[in-house]
């Protein structure tokens, strides 16, 4: 305990907040050429795919019912919040982060509209991410076969599943190491939206200086799967091909 108004714990954590925001770019970036050549060999080695930089997933963070537009923030589970986009690499450091989007908003549309889609649509990154079926297929964006045929397929689903799961065992991290995103924040959203980026500064902060959990939280586990929708309409060829490349060099 110690002896501070509420308002005036407030504030601190206000400016505090503010401050490592600023910082985020230095903390939360893209990869480079180097970086990228070092994530890749160790993906290569947990799975045996090729040219993996990264893992994509959404994560919600509860929050109070907001007084305005309130009925966009309810997402598919029917509860309010932030839907928040991470990619991370194999040592669970987030190199990207979006966290602006209302609950309802769908993880495809969030990544359609994000910087980094365009980054690797004009291929500034030479890799490729893993997600789920809830995203659309690209020529850098592997996703499960949705009804695999074949033993080989049915092996690729296996090792993206097991693979993709590093950004899950990060979220669980991630909200380990900071229960304030376990809980509803009751913060207007764009605040919610500040507390967010802050937790990822301080997680990278973490990862970066080998910080453990504290010692209740050593085993984070993967967080929930939310059920994906089959996006298959939205596969283009080139993403097609490269998955089937993918598939038979397993």
């Amino acid at each position: 305990m110690i002896a501070v108004y509420k308002s005036t714990a407030c504030r601190v954590i206000r400016r505090v907040s503010l401050a490592l925001c600023r910082r985020l770019p230095r903390y939360v970036h893209l990869p480079t050429e180097a970086e990228c050549t070092i994530i890749k060999h160790k993906f290569r080695q947990a799975s045996g795919i090729p040219g993996i930089v990264g893992c994509i997933d959404g994560t919600h963070v509860r929050i109070q019912a907001p007084s305005e537009h309130e009925y966009l923030y309810v997402n598919r589970k029917g509860y309010h919040s932030i839907n928040v986009q991470i990619v991370c690499d194999a040592n669970y450091s987030i190199f990207n982060l979006v966290a602006r989007w209302p609950g309802s908003t769908h993880d495809a549309r969030i990544l359609r509209e994000s910087q980094l889609s365009n980054i690797f649509e004009a291929g500034g990154i030479n890799g490729i991410l893993l997600g789920d079926s809830g995203y659309p297929l690209k020529r850098w964006l592997m996703t499960p076969i949705v009804a695999p045929r074949t033993q080989q397929e049915r092996r690729y689903n296996t090792i993206h599943a097991t693979t993709r799961s590093t950004v899950e065992r990060c979220i669980g991290v991630l909200k380990r190491r900071f229960h304030c995103l376990h809980w509803e924040i009751r913060m207007h959203p764009e605040r919610v939206c500040t507390v967010i980026a802050t937790c990822i500064v301080l997680h990278n902060m973490c990862i970066a200086k080998r910080i453990p959990l504290p010692r209740q939280n050593r085993l984070p586990m993967p967080e929930e799967d939310d059920p994906v929708f089959p996006l298959g309409r939205f596969e283009d060829v080139s993403g097609r091909l490269v998955r089937a490349h993918i598939v038979d060099n397993l």
